[in-house]
């Protein structure tokens, strides 16, 4: 059965990263912090990505983070060019569900190390 693709590349993160560092400017306090703090750790997985094909992660993260805030919203890492790239045109995908299941875990998982800390208020 074929299902939904999202683009891949770390281009989804970074672009969310961007816009949840965007609202969380708008916010106060703790709640602000802790939507920064989640949107810099998306970072980590365009990262890795670039570290695991062997090229220089900060810089590319850099140059990603860039493109996509000057609106390249489907620019992504392409390792086989060992360059950022218009993921889309390069149809460099993975499945939907793949993205989704990722973040939702990772977001799970903080959320109960917080319950256990007691710093979350459980309703």
């Amino acid at each position: 059965s074929s299902g939904i693709n999202a683009e891949y590349g770390g281009a989804p993160e970074v672009e969310l990263s961007i816009k949840l560092a965007q609202y969380a400017a708008t916010l106060s306090g703790v709640e602000s912090h802790c939507i920064k703090a989640f949107a810099d750790a998306l970072e980590i997985i365009p990262f890795t990505l670039a570290e695991n094909a062997g090229l220089p992660p900060i810089n590319i993260v850099t140059e990603l983070r860039n493109r996509h805030a000057e609106g390249e919203a489907m620019a992504g890492i392409n390792v086989k060019k060992c360059c950022i790239t218009n993921i889309t045109e390069e149809n460099v995908l993975q499945p939907l569900l793949v993205s989704i299941s990722a973040i939702t875990l990772a977001s799970e998982t903080v959320r109960s190390i917080l319950k256990i800390d007691d710093i979350v208020n459980t309703r």
